[in-house]
């Protein structure tokens, strides 16, 4: 096995890369790195594990210079750990993350594999006298990882996703009790008598519109943000993932007042964004219609079989179908 260390993702294979991430997720995709390469917070270096011609594995080591996110500052996200440079291993962004590791390898070439991206991970930690950790590995990922860098995991969240079952909603509706059945379709008439114009739209259509409604969002939970700033994230954003961001839009009056932002990968469709204009709405359920009932219609449309919803409100998500799963701090190995 031979370790190499690339600074640009885009001198490596799209498809040999999401041969390796198509289990992981989006958040470990090819795509999705690339639009994240160039934040000038951290210096990425990718480490690629090759088996003769064959890439069997990888993780992007993020050296963070600042971090922005509170929710990837390991100091505050672990009170017992006092403030130190870090190496992050695996994603940076989205809170869902795993080594990389062809899923083919025999189970002793697959130890020797997530060994050297783990070696790999801390070596680049003490030539920048930082510590290497990984952020919010999911719960089927962490046994094993744990393993290889001879460290204790500590939970930090947990994970939802509702797996989407046959072929249409009310398959969907069929998995839920009788009384969640119920509420269901009394938010969908709700929404659907709210007589909103719904619109399917790609980011770069409305990136304004969606920064102006994300940005109504963060200061509703305490953190205000300049809308100007969120608008020109999403046309980053847009331009970064070759606009395959979708937006399932609610206008009233020509103005948008609620929408969300997923892309669909591999089986799955992802939940990126929501927001909303709390002024204009009519009181109609627009947050579970948009996060969750209307996204269910696309996934069905399309061929999904997962709705991935991210952490927090895991109470609504539960009672909407969705599964829990830990997601788990684990460090590095000394190296």
């Amino acid at each position: 096995m031979i370790l190499t260390l690339e600074p640009d993702i885009t001198h490596i294979h799209a498809d040999a890369w999401d041969a390796l991430s198509a289990q992981a997720g989006f958040y470990l995709s090819h795509r999705w790195l690339a639009a994240q390469q160039h934040d000038p917070t951290a210096r990425v270096h990718y480490a690629l594990v090759h088996d003769e011609d064959r890439l069997i594995a990888a993780a992007p080591l993020y050296v963070v210079e600042s971090e922005p996110n509170d929710l990837y500052r390991v100091h505050e996200l672990l009170p017992d750990r006092s403030p130190a440079r870090t190496v992050l291993a695996g994603a940076r962004r989205g809170y869902v993350n795993a080594p990389l590791v062809h899923p083919a390898l025999t189970a002793d070439r697959r130890r020797k594999a997530l060994n050297t991206l783990v070696e790999a991970a801390s070596s680049l930690a003490a030539a920048e006298r930082a510590h290497a950790w990984w952020l919010y590995v999911t719960d089927d990922a962490v046994a094993e990882l744990a393993a290889a860098c001879g460290s204790r995991p500590t939970q930090l969240n947990q994970d939802a996703r509702i797996p989407l079952p046959g072929s249409t909603f009310d398959d969907y509706l069929a998995a839920l009790p009788s009384k969640r059945r119920v509420t269901i379709r009394r938010e969908r008439r709700a929404f659907a008598e709210a007589g909103y114009e719904l619109r399917t739209l790609r980011l770069s259509e409305c990136a304004d519109a969606v920064g102006a409604l994300a940005a109504r969002l963060q200061e509703r939970h305490g953190h205000p943000t300049d809308p100007a700033f969120m608008a020109a994230l999403f046309h980053d954003q847009a331009a970064g993932m070759a606009d395959t961001g979708l937006v399932l839009a609610a206008y009233t009056e020509g103005h948008m007042v609620a929408f969300s932002l997923f892309y669909q990968h591999a089986n799955t469709i992802w939940l990126r964004s929501t927001g909303y204009d709390y002024t204009r709405l009519r009181n109609a359920h627009e947050y579970f219609n948009l996060v969750y009932y209307l996204p269910v219609d696309h996934a069905y449309a399309h061929g999904a079989t997962t709705l991935h919803l991210g952490m927090e409100s895991l109470r609504a998500k539960t009672l909407r179908g969705a599964i829990a799963s830990p997601l788990w701090a684990v460090p590095g190995a000394a190296a």
